[in-house]
């Protein structure tokens, strides 16, 4: 059963016309009624169904608002990139032992970043961090010898986009507490990333079809695309 709380928000907000983010985010913020900083979430549908074959889309967008969330990084390296990595104030760092500890599920952390020397190391734990999408990319920055930037642009922002066998992307572009100005410069880091994106794909049609936004406990609302995809 709808809460006391939910049940004095809007109703049958997904049927208004799409209006542009700018626009919406008062009210966005207005139904977080709930006691804690409620995210800002957005909800994306692509257009994966070609006649050819599906659009599996797999990139990372750094939002320049930040996203309000600490984020645990953890580092595969050789010993030579230890420090490094310690003083880009990563949270986990380690060789042979921390591939071992992965080995054996211990998972605290949210980001994993490898040198491309250990790759060869942790290819072999696709069981283990494939379903939890953990595994170091070289497409997304996270096998690299460039620790410091990758383990700072993971802790300053950075959110991957990734799509579902169904075409939808689920993201937070930050939380309640934030200025408006940086939820909209989020919002448009993404949509910024998504062109590039599809300049990279063959795809006949639009790649983004709708385009949603709701709080953590809040109703969603249609918004309205401001560029073309």
């Amino acid at each position: 059963m709808p809460s006391k709380r939910f049940k004095k928000l809007p109703e049958n907000t997904k049927d208004l016309n799409p209006e542009k983010i700018g626009n919406i985010l008062n009210i966005i913020k207005a139904n977080c009624t709930s006691k804690f900083d409620e995210s800002i979430d957005l909800s994306l549908r692509i257009n994966n169904k070609q006649k050819k074959n599906e659009i599996s889309l797999r990139t990372v967008v750094n939002l320049p608002g930040g996203t309000g969330k600490t984020i645990k990084v953890a580092v595969v390296c050789e010993d030579a990139k230890i420090q490094e990595a310690k003083d880009a104030k990563a949270d986990e760092v380690g060789g042979d032992e921390l591939v071992e500890k992965i080995k054996n599920g211990n998972l605290n952390f949210e980001k994993l970043i490898c040198t491309p020397s250990m790759m060869i190391k942790l290819s072999k734990l696709g069981k283990v961090l494939g379903p939890k999408g953990l595994m170091p990319n070289p497409k997304l920055g996270t096998v690299t010898n460039d620790i410091s930037k990758a383990i700072n642009e993971a802790k300053a922002g950075q959110v991957e986009l990734r799509n579902d066998k169904d075409g939808n992307i689920g993201l937070s572009i930050g939380k309640k507490s934030f200025d408006e100005n940086k939820l909209v410069q989020n919002y448009n880091a993404i949509i910024d990333a998504l062109e590039k994106e599809k300049s990279n794909l063959t795809i006949k049609g639009d790649l983004v079809n709708q385009v949603f936004i709701t709080s953590t406990m809040g109703v969603s609302y249609k918004i309205k695309l401001d560029k073309s995809f």
